[in-house]
Order: C-alpha cells, then sequence, then structure tokens
C-alpha cells in the first residue's frame, strides 16, 4: 500500500513540475480556456506568444504528464487538455495535503463528481 502512495505521490510531482514554468502554464491555460474542442499548435502559439520549435518541447512536456492529449485532424494536430488529469491531482492534493481540514470536504466532492455539494 506505501508503494501506491509513493506512485500517486510521484505523478503528483510530474504533473506539478511540467506547470511549474510560465510558458507551459500558459499553453495549458489555453487548452483549459479551449475544452475540449482543443487547440491547433499554430493557434497555441499565436495565444501564448511562444515559437513552434519552443510550443513543440512545451507540448511534449505537458503530453509526458498526461496533462494533454493530440489529435490529427487533417494537416493539424489538436491538442486539449486531459481534464481527468488535473482531476486526479486536484482529488490528491486535497485529500493529502488538507485532510485534516474538514471544510475542505464539500470542495473535493465538487471536484470528484463534478457537481456542487
Amino acid at each position: 500500500m506505501e508503494m501506491m502512495k509513493y506512485s500517486e505521490s510521484e505523478q503528483a510531482v510530474e504533473t506539478l513540475a511540467a506547470l511549474a514554468q510560465v510558458n507551459r502554464l500558459a499553453v495549458f491555460r489555453e487548452l483549459v480556456k479551449a475544452g475540449n474542442a482543443g487547440l491547433a499548435a499554430g493557434v497555441i502559439a499565436k495565444r501564448v506568444g511562444v515559437p513552434a520549435s519552443s510550443l513543440s518541447f512545451h507540448l511534449t512536456n505537458l503530453k509526458h504528464a498526461g496533462l494533454v492529449a493530440e489529435r490529427r485532424e487533417g494537416r493539424s494536430v489538436i491538442y486539449r487538455v486531459r481534464f481527468g488529469t488535473m482531476q486526479n491531482l486536484i482529488s490528491y492534493l486535497l485529500e493529502n495535503c488538507c485532510a485534516e481540514d474538514r471544510s475542505i470536504e464539500s470542495t473535493h466532492k465538487t471536484i470528484a463528481t463534478g457537481e456542487p455539494t
């Protein structure tokens, strides 16, 4: 059981590390705003103001952390947020970092179910 917690902790660290860079966080925020429809790489680069070569590096980091998925539409690659990964991270943080604060329980339930309590 302790090994599972270690794995969850490592995943949380990897996910947070991927977001701990200004350009990657900006890319992630644009993708969150776009929702499940996602955005083409060119659109992301324009909105964030990052050259294509840098954007590719940042998207790779976000994909490796499980935060972003991609699909091909014709000649374009569309990127979208994997909301489940973000939801898992928030749930992990609330369970493991705020476990003693009972006022957090309703927030955790809202995140876990997607419905307000």
